[in-house]
């Protein structure tokens, strides 16, 4: 992860010394020496994404390319609210450790899984959850896409839901490898940590809207930022309705900022019509050049 970035730009291994200095362990190591056991811990895999998003975010800043909207999904909303003007970097990452950390215990504390399900609604799959929730808690985390919705909660809640979305027509049910039922009401002990940890940062009204991941409306004011980032924590991540409430209200074309690309095969599936490009690695930021 960012490995390209860090061996070309001295800036970006300052960013990850800053990082170091803050998290209190060298994540530059981590993430580029692994080992992947360690990086797939969500206290691991919070702070290796918000670094290398952040790096990649300023070098889009300084090609020129500005951005009228944000939005990011669940950890990716961190990074948006920093490349946004809402949050320092500094105060950005500590945030992010204390999310991940708090996370990470609350799934300890309360066992829980994830599964992505296809091919089913979401008027649907809200109906199975409810009715599942008989065997344990389980409920709707992420509105991926029209077809791609994820499900959280308790292990046998899970189990039951997805037993019950193959019997209703689902075309795919796929168990995730996480530590924990992320946004869902097990992740409530991460509530009071994290409300302790917006309590001690600033945070400014944001230079362009970010789209929530709760409303799916963008956000303008720094008073509505930590509300929404600890409801954020046992709230569906409503992905479809602020890529949709974004485009809706202006957006031209859309680029996704950090590793992977996954938001952009979803954004293929939202709204075929929408460009969209990913922006990961040394090669990709280039390419702005010619944008």
């Amino acid at each position: 992860m960012a490995q390209d970035l860090f061996d070309a730009h001295s800036e970006v291994r300052e960013l990850y010394d800053a990082a170091a200095d803050i998290l209190g362990f060298d994540l530059a190591r981590i993430c580029f020496d692994g080992p992947e056991d360690a990086l797939r811990q969500t206290n691991m895999t919070q702070p290796a994404i918000f670094v290398h998003s952040m790096a990649l975010s300023r070098f889009v800043a300084e090609k020129g390319l500005t951005a009228a909207m944000m939005a990011g999904h669940s950890l990716g909303e961190y990074s948006a609210l920093c490349a946004a003007g809402a949050l320092t970097f500094a105060d950005g990452l500590q945030l992010v450790k204390v999310r991940g950390e708090l996370m990470h215990k609350a799934g300890e504390i309360n066992a829980g899984t994830m599964a992505a399900v296809i091919g089913l609604d979401a008027d649907a799959l809200n109906k199975i959850c409810e009715a599942a929730s008989a065997r344990g808690v389980v409920t709707v985390a992420n509105y991926n896409s029209p077809a791609q919705i994820v499900i959280s909660g308790s292990i046998t809640g899970v189990e039951r839901a997805m037993e019950v979305a193959n019997e209703a027509g689902a075309k795919k049910v796929v168990p995730l490898v996480v530590g924990g039922a992320f946004h869902s009401p097990l992740m409530e002990f991460a509530i009071s940590g994290l409300s302790e940890a917006l309590a001690a940062v600033q945070v400014a009204d944001p230079k362009v809207p970010v789209y929530s991941n709760v409303t799916s409306e963008p956000v303008l004011k720094a008073s509505d930022v930590k509300r929404l980032l600890l409801e954020q924590l046992t709230s569906p991540v409503r992905w479809v309705d602020g890529i949709n409430a974004m485009i809706a209200d202006g957006a031209e074309k859309l680029y996704e900022i950090g590793p992977g690309n996954v938001l952009t095969g979803l954004q293929r599936r939202i709204d075929r019509s929408m460009r969209c490009a990913p922006i990961n690695t040394l090669e990709q930021l280039n390419e702005l050049d010619n944008e």
